[in-house]
């Protein structure tokens, strides 16, 4: 699943983020969902996280769902 809709993406999902500095290589890092930044219901981009360890990006894949 894409991060595209924000109705997807939950606290506590494992996801692959695509962090501001990786935009052009596509880079993916993975972690776990803590809070989600984005307000609108959908972005084309994927919807903006913060993980648990602190790192914010556009989420670009769902990895796990609860």
């Amino acid at each position: 699943m894409d991060g595209k809709k924000r109705s997807d993406v939950k606290p506590g999902l494992e996801v692959n983020i695509v962090l501001k500095q990786d935009q052009r290589t596509g880079k993916k890092t993975r972690g776990v969902v803590k809070d989600l930044l984005t307000n609108s219901a959908t972005h084309p981009h994927g919807i903006k996280v913060r993980l648990e360890d602190g790192q914010v990006g556009r989420v670009s894949e769902i990895l796990s769902s609860k």
